[in-house]
């Protein structure tokens, strides 16, 4: 187990810097550059002065080891647009997307498998068809459009929930406008990944279902509740969460999209527009905490193998 986990650490820590390296030289290679942003209308000499000044006109190998020796003293560097410690920018961009993201991965995750079961149990039924339009549906369905079309119906027609931001301006904080602000995107993001699920649990149930050791649990005199839950749920999940797993920097990334789409204040959103402005400094800090948070997450799925399936057996 020490081994195994010395191991992922040490393969983890390789690719984080493969990806910041990589990361680091295509926004490096881009046409333009922050130095027109920070000169603003000076002549060409002086935005030449400003790439100077910010380090731009050393070669990329020495700006990445520059940027490597900061971080790993903490320093995240200063945004060119805003002037504020990336860190800082970060820190208070990022809870607001863990919580969409999570949001729209248990949200996913318990209507998928809800749904896979229910399909499978009921397999070739009307609800079974159901679901499996609705997977389609999921699937295809672009994203932008799909968030729009919720805005024009809930937002626009209904003036049931609100069509942006965390919260309403000018009124007290409260649960209940959070979590209206909330429900709208978490269903955006959640219905593609939530319809994948919906069908890997379908065809890993009926698989399950028709194994040998569920005719044994069932002529033992098992309840049928019980030999669903503590047999055949618990081996048709191990697949899902591979699945699930795989779904994590498809989120990360479509979450961009969908806080653009409302107006969500997360990582997202200052992504695409640091982006647009090559706010170096954000976007790579951005990018250096998506890859720990996608690495942690790989992580934390090959341990939950050991707690679904006691044959796997780390080395």
């Amino acid at each position: 187990m020490g081994r195994y986990v010395v191991s992922r650490l040490f393969q983890s820590v390789i690719l984080v810097v493969f990806v910041s390296m990589l990361t680091f030289l295509l926004i490096h290679s881009a046409p333009g550059g922050p130095a027109v942003l920070v000169a603003g209308d000076m002549t060409k000499a002086q935005i030449e002065q400003a790439r100077k000044e910010l380090g731009l006109d050393d070669p990329i190998p020495l700006q990445y080891a520059r940027w490597a020796g900061y971080v790993l003293k903490g320093n995240l560097g200063i945004s060119y647009s805003q002037g504020l410690p990336v860190g800082q920018l970060i820190a208070r961009r990022l809870p607001e997307t863990l919580e969409l993201v999570l949001t729209g991965l248990a949200l996913a995750v318990v209507a998928g498998v809800m749904i896979g079961i229910v399909s499978a149990r009921k397999q070739y039924s009307l609800i079974d068809q159901l679901s499996t339009g609705f997977a389609f549906f999921g699937m295809s369905v672009p994203v932008f459009w799909f968030g729009l079309m919720l805005i024009i119906l809930f937002s626009v027609n209904l003036n049931l929930l609100p069509s942006s931001g965390s919260y309403t301006l000018g009124t007290q904080a409260s649960i209940l406008d959070r979590l209206s602000h909330l429900v709208l995107p978490a269903i955006v993001l959640a219905t593609a990944n939530l319809a994948q699920i919906a069908r890997y649990t379908r065809s890993s149930m009926l698989e399950v279902l028709n194994a040998d050791y569920l005719r044994t649990a069932r002529a033992k005199g098992l309840k049928e509740r019980v030999v669903m839950n503590q047999h055949a749920l618990r081996n048709a999940l191990i697949p899902i969460v591979t699945v699930v797993a795989l779904m994590v920097p498809r989120l990360v990334s479509g979450v961009a999209i969908t806080e653009s789409v409302f107006a969500w204040p997360g990582m997202g959103q200052l992504a695409v527009d640091s982006a647009m402005q090559r706010d170096y400094p954000v976007v790579m800090g951005i990018t250096l905490m998506v890859s720990i948070l996608v690495v942690i997450t790989n992580f934390l799925t090959d341990l939950s193998y050991l707690v679904l399936d006691p044959r796997v057996k780390l080395k």
